[in-house]
């Protein structure tokens, strides 16, 4: 037996919320890439028929599942799907979120509708899709629950971001509280800790060279996050290479937080 075999996901079942955006779709095929049988999770079906395609084109299977993570119901179908295209759920990936910088506000007058938009967003559709996979696998006896914080959990930044790195904090410590309760099931719990990721949805903020000069300057590794990087960790922390790892936040930030 090869040491490369327990980074192995074949047969296993993935469950990628978000899986029709940039981070999402980048995930669901690494995950596909090295074995898994993913289910695409979105709002917009053509966008997750898409990210199944490139699961196909990476050699497993896949199935597209529209669904609004912040419904509960929804959540609950989801499984329910996924459960009857594949016969169980193995692990969830949670990368619905976002919305950074898209409501910047000062802290002493932050708007309650902004805060609250931000929350669903990012902690909402975490724990709502969670819950109802993590049912599931403690029926199966096991699985893995993969989060996506932020560098801007740890770390403030004088810019208007106090609903996001809120956000972010409670995603980073619900990963360790959900790692405690949960390990007496057999399932693990992780995030993985990006600063600033190339996609789609940044793609506007990228174009101006002034603003990505100044985020550059300030990671060691000299460039911006691309999902590539995402791919690796993700994989690890799914898989049984990862099996005496629970409740950790692994930065993925080109050492940002080295320097802070």
């Amino acid at each position: 037996m090869s040491h490369l075999d327990v980074f192995s996901l074949a047969g296993r079942v993935v469950v990628v919320t978000g899986g029709g955006g940039g981070i999402g779709s980048a995930l669901a095929e690494g995950l596909a890439g090295a074995g898994a049988r993913v289910a695409a999770v979105g709002r917009t079906r053509e966008t997750c028929e898409a990210t199944v395609a490139r699961v196909r084109a990476a050699g497993s299977e896949g199935v597209a599942i529209t669904a609004d993570v912040t419904n509960e119901a929804d959540c609950d179908r989801m499984v329910e799907e996924t459960v009857g295209a594949f016969g169980r759920v193995d692990a969830i990936v949670n990368a619905v979120g976002g919305g950074a910088g898209k409501v910047l506000h000062p802290a002493e007058r932050y708007p309650r509708s902004d805060w609250d938009w931000i929350m669903e967003l990012n902690v909402r559709s975490t724990v709502l899709p969670t819950q109802a996979a993590v049912r599931a696998m403690i029926e199966q006896g096991g699985g893995a629950v993969l989060t996506i914080s932020s560098v801007r959990a740890n770390l403030g930044i004088n810019a208007g971001y106090s609903a996001y790195v809120a956000a972010k904090g409670a995603i980073s410590s619900l990963t360790r509280q959900w790692a405690t309760e949960w390990a007496k099931h057999g399932i693990r719990v992780n995030a993985i800790m990006p600063t600033f990721v190339d996609t789609p949805q940044v793609a506007m903020l990228l174009d101006d060279p002034a603003f990505k000069a100044g985020i550059v300057s300030r990671i060691p590794l000299g460039r911006v996050g691309e999902t590539r990087d995402l791919v690796g960790p993700a994989i690890f922390l799914c898989s049984d290479a990862a099996s005496f790892v629970t409740g950790q936040i692994l930065g993925i930030d080109g050492g940002l937080t080295a320097t802070q």
